[in-house]
């Protein structure tokens, strides 16, 4: 399960591309963390009143989200559910 001798966070999903659920507790604080921003998002900037504000805000959060998952996940690519 790691790559390059590293702990991994956020494991390959079987199917398809991307990660999955997180298998280490700091993958986990950054998913609650993620989850907090999306509230907290909603919260301080009402989708109704401000929606470009709310949409930069969970763009800005997805990125992060994303750069964590790139560097401390494991490589994605294509899969297909085979044990490849």
């Amino acid at each position: 399960m790691a790559s390059n001798d590293k702990k991994i966070w956020f494991p390959a999903k079987r199917y398809g591309w991307g990660w999955g659920l997180p298998v280490a507790w700091q993958g986990w604080v950054v998913l609650l963390l993620f989850v907090i921003g999306v509230v907290a998002s909603a919260w301080l900037l009402p989708p109704h009143k401000s929606p470009f504000a709310y949409g930069a805000c969970i763009v800005v959060l997805i990125a992060l989200l994303t750069a964590v998952c790139w560097i401390k996940g494991e490589k994605p690519g294509w899969r297909w559910g085979k044990d490849d």
